[in-house]
């Protein structure tokens, strides 16, 4: 879309919509005032929660949210553009807004600090078993033995083998971090190239189940798309070391959690992390609970005090492209779904 079709500020209406019961997914009233600010004949609309959206919509040029069902698309008779507040895009992939010429964005890269940081930590947790040290305090018994008698011995990350499953942003910066911790990395993408000064090693996602018997960890990091829908089951878990830890923290469609339970309760997992699952929030008669030797976190990997600021910055930088007529960062491919 050339410059020259896009309205200019005061001719632009602007809708905020998403609401989710996590408060830190809920856009902070911040973001919209910033929007005001830089451009005061711009209409901003921020709307709480899904009550008003229906009226707003058949004059909204750019929509900042989460998802438009393809009923409110249909509605939305003006949208160019669609900003997605998450990074993964799967919940708008259906036929109608990949073929209306709509164009969609999403948070491609504001979630990679505190998302590398958290699945270092998940690292480190199963490495020195940290959730057994928090169950024995929790029970003022001082668990030495029992910790170290454990199937899952206390090692380290020094020397080990890191499988990173998707090389984006999450994984690259996942990378370099793991190296500080003198690990060895490994990658595989759908593509089977990267550049990184971190990797020794990356596979095409066809060659997964090659890379898997040498990996101490795993981590899934790959997008979600129809493609990658139980990437990891039962046959990958049966292909890696025994012993090795697992850790998902892309979307729990990714990954057969059965599988996992099932490798768990046989001792062929040494441990597993899930910051993620199929069903959210996890219902409290899930087998996933009771696991052994599973570390769960509330999908918490891309909370930070600092999501709103970074939100609202590269909101902003948008639209100064967008008014000035170039081309996006951070625009979803419709075809592959990310």
């Amino acid at each position: 879309m050339s410059g020259m079709e896009r309205a200019k500020p005061n001719e632009t209406k602007l809708t905020i919509c998403v609401w989710h019961p996590f408060d830190q997914w809920r856009p902070a009233p911040a973001m919209a005032q910033a929007i005001r600010r830089r451009w005061p004949g711009m209409r901003v609309v921020h709307l709480p929660d899904y009550t008003r959206l229906g009226e707003e919509l058949p004059e909204t040029d750019i929509f900042v949210g989460y998802s438009l069902r393809p009923e409110q698309l249909q509605s939305a008779c003006k949208l160019k553009w669609i900003h997605s507040t998450a990074s993964g895009v799967a919940q708008l992939m259906y036929p109608e807004l990949r073929d209306s010429g709509v164009m969609v964005t999403n948070t491609r890269g504001i979630f990679v600090v505190p998302m590398a940081e958290h699945t270092m930590g998940l690292l480190l947790a199963l490495a020195r078993n940290f959730p057994d040290s928090v169950r024995h305090q929790d029970k003022q018994q001082w668990g030495q033995q029992e910790i170290w008698d454990q199937p899952q011995r206390l090692t380290e990350l020094s020397g080990k083998l890191l499988l990173i499953v998707g090389f984006g942003s999450i994984g690259q910066e996942l990378a370099r971090r793991a190296k500080c911790f003198d690990m060895r990395v490994w990658a595989v993408n759908r593509s089977g190239r990267a550049e990184s000064p971190h990797l020794e090693k990356i596979l095409p996602v066809s060659q997964l189940c090659e890379a898997l018997p040498e990996a101490d960890f795993v981590v899934i990091a790959a997008p979600e798309t129809a493609e990658t829908q139980l990437l990891f089951g039962a046959a990958e878990i049966a292909c890696m070391k025994r012993g090795a830890r697992l850790i998902n923290v892309s979307r729990g469609s990714l990954l057969d959690e059965a599988a996992v339970v099932q490798a768990l309760e046989q001792k062929r997992l040494g441990g597993a992390a899930l910051d993620v699952t199929t069903t959210e929030p996890l219902p409290g008669d899930s087998p996933l609970w009771k696991t052994p030797r599973l570390f769960i976190t509330p999908h918490t990997s891309a909370v930070s005090d600092r999501l709103w600021i970074r939100q609202t910055e590269l909101l902003l930088g948008l639209l100064e492209k967008w008014f000035a007529g170039e081309e996006l960062s951070n625009r979803v491919d419709l075809s592959r779904g990310y």
